[in-house]
């Protein structure tokens, strides 16, 4: 929960209740339930861990539930964060059976969806373990649940890149194609922000590399390169300038790009192409 509470403050927390309240919204009323149960009708459920998985996005719960109208009581049987075997009753809750079957699928869809995004992570985590190289996540989320998948990403063991356009400047091919060169870019934007947030410059050639560290960027991008020509990039780039490594990263790979010493491997497959981890909710009583 610290890390949870930690992350989800402000802007982080907004966006969150924001995209709660536009799921609720967009399932409509639940008629199925509002007709078949009385007002009063009380339900007990739990929801259960239908693979190994790490479980993400139990503080969600009470989010979710404070939106639907009624009372109702929840536990958690297992900690945020944790890895827990097949069958594992990972919450109970108890309230009304209007409210419980109202948000049943919104749950369901965020822990499905974060547990798995963690489960991902872990696995290009531990191909990388031991190699002192930083694994980060990137702005490829879907859109509304930036915050929520960046966070899955932190408890599968990656790192955050920036959350936002304006926490980290990023220049591209065509940021740099409008303002003249690396050089120009980086000057413009130094001289026009005070202050200047850190700026990443994303490389494709040897030659943009070095004149990024000529322009002493705080981040060089070294992006779809082949191997030799990584190797040859991270020569130019000196200690006090960070290096990422990004394009192309798959399980299989990560460990010999590791091998090279970038100081981090960022990859959107964490958080695009992670498949959702199974879990359901069964009614007791």
């Amino acid at each position: 929960m610290e890390i949870f509470n930690s992350f989800f403050k402000g802007e982080a927390l907004s966006f969150l209740r924001k995209i709660i309240a536009l799921s609720l919204e967009e399932d409509g009323e639940d008629l199925t339930s509002k007709n078949l149960f009385g007002a009063d009708n009380h339900l007990t459920a739990k929801i259960v861990a239908k693979q190994d998985t790490i479980v993400v996005g139990l503080p969600i719960i009470p989010l979710i539930l404070d939106h639907i109208p009624g009372p109702a009581k929840y536990s958690f049987v297992v900690r945020e964060g944790q890895f827990v075997p097949k069958g594992t009753i990972i919450a109970t809750m108890h309230g009304l059976a209007y409210k419980l079957l109202k948000g049943e699928r919104v749950i369901l869809n965020f822990i499905c969806h974060l547990s798995g995004i963690a489960n991902l992570t872990h696995k290009f985590c531990q191909k990388i373990a031991g190699s002192g190289v930083t694994l980060l996540d990137t702005r490829k989320t879907l859109p509304g649940l930036r915050y929520p998948e960046k966070y899955a990403v932190l408890r599968g063991g990656g790192q955050n890149h920036r959350l936002n356009l304006s926490e980290m400047l990023m220049l591209k091919d065509n940021h740099i194609d409008q303002a003249g060169s690396i050089l120009q870019a980086v000057q413009k934007l130094r001289q026009t922000l005070t202050p200047c947030p850190p700026i990443e410059v994303e490389c494709r050639t040897l030659a943009e590399v070095k004149e990024a560290v000529q322009a002493e960027a705080n981040r060089i991008m070294l992006d779809n390169m082949s191997e030799k020509e990584m190797k040859e990039a991270l020569k130019l780039i000196p200690e006090h300038i960070e290096s990422e490594i990004s394009g192309g990263v798959t399980l299989d790979n990560i460990s010999r790009i590791a091998s090279l010493k970038p100081t981090y491997i960022s990859t959107g497959a964490i958080t695009l192409s992670a498949p959702a981890a199974d879990f359901s909710m069964q009614i007791e009583s």
